[in-house]
């Protein structure tokens, strides 16, 4: 596969390309990053079927029951960018091994917590190891299959991992909130960091890589700060409308630290989290914002889908699980799929169709009604909505990480997880607002139908928007060709 010999960075050092992913143990690394991301992936949705119990057991109310959600999110979606560089200043495995601990100790004590604000510290402390763990493994990633089908296959298991964690997360976590109590879906992700650290164990450290500086603390906490101030004053709107005093100073202080954030990146951060001409790359820009959106599209999707199921018809939490279960199985088959049309497509082309097909399915969605069945309004849109979602989750990773220097691969990796973080933390404080609105506050069946029916088209809406913006800012790109391998061997650059 590494036909080409040619010197190549790597954390700090050059060396022969050939040279760099014998020592780094391919299979062993694809190993390990295919457990840290099913992993990652699953505890975004793990907790979905298990909210209603997780309200009952610690005493949550409506609003606090989405901070489960919110703090993890923006945890994981704010010190992403902080991640990344620290990947690629201090040792994608150094990074990736400390992130994993960090994950594995926080969902042990989130298991344990017997208060509210016990489980959302827990789930704010594994955001902040997933933010350390998932852009050193997949800067890991980009670094071991640099080029050709390798790269192509290498990350259609990273995606179809990414799809089957977040998919199957709602199937376990029905299951294990059912039959083993709400606590085991935190308990869950303890033997996979487990595994995950002794397979990142055994592949090669490397020499120590260079350090020119330090990673831009500001600059996180600034974004983190800002990012989390805009949803909390969306969120809140619950109880202060738009026009308040509580929420037009909410909104004010946000944008002036996500201010403060651009402005200490551009102008006196030395080593800052994000360099910005890396937005001047159409391929990067495009892909951030387009990830942006599924991601606010797809969490308020399984938020709402989740609590139809329960709240609605009247499932039990493993039922509902069992449920989710041909979307799992879709986003797979999309992700395969992906794989095998990445041969003849381009990955524009892709995320084009990709997007387009999860919103007909999002839009189908939104014809639930109190008196639906799982037949009739979950089963086709199910279907419909996974195996487009599996057709972009390759390409876009593969879009915005290929051409990066190898030096900025971390950072890269960081800014594509922060765009689906904070975009899954917007998105479900904006579109669970709008439901919530719509419900007008009622909890008879028609109402809470009604509002999530509203949610799911508005997320319809938000990916026809992620799909022009694929069509329009995206460049026309070559498919992943064996003719290809010496200029742009995935077609992505």
């Amino acid at each position: 596969m590494f036909r080409n010999s040619s010197p190549a960075t790597e954390e700090g050092r050059v060396v022969p390309i050939n040279a760099r992913s014998a020592g780094s143990r391919p299979g062993v690394t694809l190993a390990a990053v295919a457990v840290v991301q099913f992993m990652v992936s699953l505890d975004l949705s793990v907790v979905n079927v298990g909210l209603p119990r997780i309200a009952a057991g610690l005493g949550f109310g409506a609003v606090g029951l989405t901070w489960v959600i919110h703090a993890y999110a923006l945890a994981f979606g704010g010190l992403l960018l902080l991640g990344g560089k620290a990947a690629d200043r201090y040792g994608r495995r150094r990074v990736l091994l400390l992130g994993l601990g960090l994950f594995g100790l926080a969902s042990l004590l989130g298991g344990l917590a017997q208060e509210p604000g016990h489980l959302v510290a827990a789930r704010a402390a594994q955001g902040v190891g997933a933010a350390a763990l998932a852009p050193a493994a997949l800067a890991l990633l980009t670094a071991t299959f640099p080029a050709g089908r390798a790269r192509v296959r290498a990350f259609g298991v990273w995606s179809a991992m990414n799809a089957a964690g977040g998919a199957l997360g709602v199937l376990i976590g029905g299951v294990l909130t059912e039959y083993a109590g709400w606590r085991w879906v935190m308990f869950v992700n303890v033997p996979m960091a487990a595994c995950a650290l002794a397979l990142v164990w055994r592949v090669a450290a490397g020499p120590p890589p260079a350090r020119a500086g330090r990673p831009d603390v500001l600059g996180a906490v600034l974004a983190t700060a800002g990012m989390t101030l805009l949803v909390f004053g969306v969120v809140r709107t619950d109880r202060y409308g738009w026009a308040s005093p509580v929420t037009v100073a909410s909104l004010a202080v946000a944008v002036a630290l996500l201010a403060a954030f651009l402005h200490v990146e551009r102008t006196t951060a030395r080593e800052p989290l994000i360099r910005l001409g890396l937005f001047a790359n159409r391929s990067v820009a495009g892909a951030n914002a387009y990830n942006l959106l599924v991601g606010a599209a797809m969490a308020a999707a399984f938020y709402f889908v989740s609590l139809y199921l329960q709240r609605v018809l009247g499932i039990g939490p493993a039922l509902a699980g069992l449920e989710f279960l041909p979307f799992a199985l879709g986003v797979v088959a999309g992700s395969v799929l992906a794989v095998k049309l990445g041969y003849r497509l381009a990955p524009r082309t892709l995320l084009v169709a990709g997007g387009l097909l999860t919103a007909a399915g999002f839009a189908w969605f939104g014809l639930i009604s109190p008196d639906g069945t799982f037949l009739a309004d979950v089963l086709g849109p199910s279907v419909v909505a996974s195996v487009g979602f599996g057709l972009c989750l390759g390409p876009v990773v593969s879009t915005a990480t290929a051409g990066v220097a190898p030096h900025e691969s971390g950072t890269a990796s960081g800014l594509l997880n922060s765009s689906r973080q904070l975009g899954a933390s917007l998105g479900l404080a904006a579109l669970g607002t709008a439901a919530q609105e719509r419900a007008g506050g009622a909890a008879t069946p028609q109402a809470l139908s009604d509002g999530y029916a509203l949610g799911l088209n508005l997320g319809a809406a938000l990916l026809v928007v992620a799909a022009l913006i694929a069509l329009v800012v995206l460049r026309r790109q070559r498919p992943a060709t064996a003719t290809a391998d010496a200029a742009d061997p995935a077609g992505l650059a």
